[in-house]
């Protein structure tokens, strides 16, 4: 991996994550009162905040780590491309804050999409990965990116006919944020992962891969009702958890024969994360098997704290987890550093902190209990140990390492 490029993705993680806690901020003092010389709107701030993090630095590292693993030969076109793609992040963090979605941002958004089509023709075209398993992983990745940007180009005409109000243009959103985190950003970590261990092209790791792709697809039902309600999608998603739930225990029947082996090797920074990101995946599966029951799928679209929170568990539990973890396995970082410690601790405590709170507040909403004593000062407070956490290890990596590192 390039050191400079892997720089460029924490930069962009830690900006988002500080407009994320700038976001939190305006609920302790109002953010007008904060910001008052610049002219931010909340959402619009939430705008720049959620692209800068998905598109910037998931998006970028998974493009990194792809390029390392999976194509032999590092062709100078993966490197332009990739400085292409990160004006079109700088662009819209840039232009979001101030005009949320209108010609800078959109043009920008628009870019984007266009290196993303780019990147899967390019990558389809030069992966030469030997293991079958890791390869059908890596184009499904690639497929379900191409399918989530449907979602982005029906926003203009839903907008224009329908309006931003309408149940088209919220599913639209839905559609991209669905396929986007659970599938091209969770089956590419998977496919990085597993390339880690010798997964052979088996009736088991079959059973895996379509149950995962049928219950990634069929759980979109859940989201669609909140918008455009028929009895009949709360089956369908049901029937799509339990393949997800069925994926899980096929995860776990390939991993259990090469477990031993790969965590005793594994360094203790490096198996924090990787417990963070399998425990989050797994709690992940529990919370989308949970919404089988009406209840409980009503209760995720009525009470904001849950959604924000499983989106939370998505981005920086599951995938931001295997990031790092792959990060902490590589030659980039100085293990013997203190300050590593202290910012692989300070992120993951900050984000288990920030879940907990978040989700007692909505059930303390779901039964009437009213608001956690200081709960918008107690969640900022935590909120601060993400961009800390994250700082510390920028600046490990920052002053370690060479240009280019290799790693297994």
């Amino acid at each position: 991996m390039q050191k400079k490029l892997v720089i460029v993705c924490l930069i962009n993680f830690l900006v988002a994550a500080l407009m994320g806690l700038m976001l939190r901020y305006g609920f302790v003092l109002p953010l007008h009162e904060f910001i008052k010389p610049l002219p931010f709107q909340f959402r619009n701030l939430m705008h720049a905040h959620s692209h800068g993090a998905m598109l910037g630095w998931v998006y970028l590292m998974l493009y990194v780590l792809i390029i390392h693993h999976f194509i032999p030969e590092k062709k100078s076109v993966y490197n332009r491309l990739f400085w292409l793609t990160e004006i079109a992040v700088i662009g819209m963090m840039v232009s979001f804050p101030f005009q949320g979605y209108a010609a800078i941002s959109i043009s920008f958004s628009t870019l984007h999409i266009i290196c993303s089509y780019l990147f899967i023709r390019l990558v389809w075209k030069h992966q030469k990965v030997a293991s079958k398993p890791i390869r059908l992983l890596l184009k499904a990745s690639l497929i379900f990116m191409f399918v989530s940007t449907i979602g982005i180009w029906c926003l203009g005409p839903a907008a224009a006919i329908l309006g931003i109000d309408s149940a088209f243009f919220q599913i639209a959103i839905q559609f991209f944020l669905h396929f986007q985190f659970n599938g091209w950003f969770l089956f590419a970590v998977l496919a990085v992962f597993l390339h880690r261990f010798p997964i052979e092209n088996t009736p088991q790791f079959q059973m895996f891969f379509k149950t995962l792709i049928g219950g990634t697809i069929l759980t979109f039902a859940l989201p669609v009702s909140w918008f455009a309600f028929h009895p009949l999608l709360l089956w369908i998603n049901g029937f799509g958890v339990l393949l997800q739930l069925w994926a899980g225990y096929c995860f776990i029947v390939l991993l259990r024969p090469h477990w031993a082996e790969f965590w005793s090797k594994t360094l203790t920074l490096a198996k924090w994360m990787y417990g963070l990101a399998l425990f989050s995946f797994g709690l992940k599966i529990a919370l989308q098997t949970s919404s089988i029951l009406p209840e409980v799928s009503a209760m995720a679209y009525q009470y904001h704290n849950f959604v924000i929170g499983f989106i939370h568990l998505m981005m920086l539990g599951v995938i931001s987890g295997f990031l790092f973890a792959f990060l902490l396995e590589s030659s980039l970082v100085f293990l013997k550093s203190k300050i590593l410690k202290l910012g692989v601790y300070s992120f993951i405590v900050g984000f288990i902190a920030t879940e907990f709170i978040l989700l007692l507040q909505g059930l303390f909403y779901y039964f009437a209990l009213g608001m956690i004593p200081n709960y918008y000062l107690v969640l900022f407070l935590f909120s601060i140990l993400l961009p800390l956490g994250l700082l510390f290890i920028f600046i490990n990596i920052l002053n370690h390492g060479t240009k280019t590192v290799k790693t297994t």
